[in-house]
């Protein structure tokens, strides 16, 4: 199985003890997926989990939890699960102070061992930082700061943060504050093929990794269509293409062409041999079809 190609990325099973994840986003369902896999994963291993909400009500996350066969009701009164708001945590003096913060996560961990559980789960939804609050300017610290807690100990967490309320120059610092990204889930994948949106540099993108043959040009027109949904101009990165023929490309011009007026389809990061037989079939005429080899990435 052919999967997306970033060396920084995790897929959200795959996080354990000691990470301090970024997670970029731009729909609900892709935040509810992800929020319920890394807490349902952390009550299954004993784990104490910590979950502090902002935009989400906190029965709108247990009823994720529900829908994914777990009992929230029974893990909150036992203390194994607590949501709690960003009243409550980041800004529960009023302020927002990295240290205090920071000191208080710590606590959670050792608590957490002391009781006997395996080990602390983290995830907060980042939203309230854009409030109008004192210490807000302080967030990038924090980021910073808190590495301390996962560290090298059995716990970890998961910084959200919404593409729709973040710019992507927010989003740029905050993914250089981690040391790794949660991966969004692929809209295709195959033995040779994966499809699948994903942030780069804080930009939305949808990367295509593998081959495109003829057997698989309908799979990437039919996530080509899914983007017209994105704001602005759509970037598809080619940086771990293998393969495309020239049906593939024509997918490309097509999905250019129904982008509509002022929005560009950016193809970044493909071979020049590929540049090149775009250019020798005219298909670089079409004014909506940027495409860019690594050295000129737009």
């Amino acid at each position: 199985m052919v999967t997306a190609h970033d060396s920084r990325a995790r897929k959200v099973v795959e996080v354990g003890p000691g990470d301090h994840l970024c997670f970029a986003f731009a729909d609900d369902a892709e935040q509810r997926r992800m929020v319920s896999a890394y807490l349902a994963d952390g009550l299954a291993r004993g784990e104490r989990v910590l979950y502090f909400v902002d935009r989400h009500a906190p029965a709108a996350v247990l009823s994720w939890l529900r829908s994914g066969g777990v009992d929230p009701d029974a893990a909150a009164a036992s203390g194994q699960l607590r949501v709690a708001t960003a009243e409550e945590s980041y800004l529960a003096s009023g302020v927002f102070d990295p240290d205090a913060m920071v000191a208080s996560l710590q606590e959670e961990a050792r608590d957490s061992l002391a009781a006997g559980y395996a080990g602390l789960r983290v995830s907060g939804e980042m939203s309230w930082a854009l409030r109008d609050a004192p210490g807000l300017g302080r967030l990038e610290e924090y980021e910073t700061k808190v590495h301390s807690v996962f560290a090298g100990r059995p716990a970890s967490a998961i910084c959200q943060y919404d593409a729709r309320q973040f710019n992507p120059e927010q989003l740029r610092m905050f993914e250089q504050c981690h040391p790794a990204a949660v991966e969004l889930d692929p809209w295709y994948s195959s033995s040779v093929l994966c499809i699948a949106p994903a942030f780069r540099e804080g930009e939305r993108v949808l990367q295509v990794t593998g081959t495109v043959d003829y057997q698989a040009t309908s799979h990437l027109a039919a996530a080509l269509e899914q983007t017209r949904q994105w704001p602005g101009d759509v970037r598809v990165d080619m940086s771990a293409l293998d393969f495309i023929d020239l049906a593939g490309l024509r997918v490309l011009v097509h999905a250019a062409e129904r982008l509509g007026e002022g929005r560009r389809l950016r193809v970044m990061n493909l071979t020049p041999m590929l540049c090149k037989v775009i250019s020798v079939v005219g298909f670089d005429q079409h004014p909506a079809l940027v495409v860019t080899a690594p050295e000129v990435m737009a």
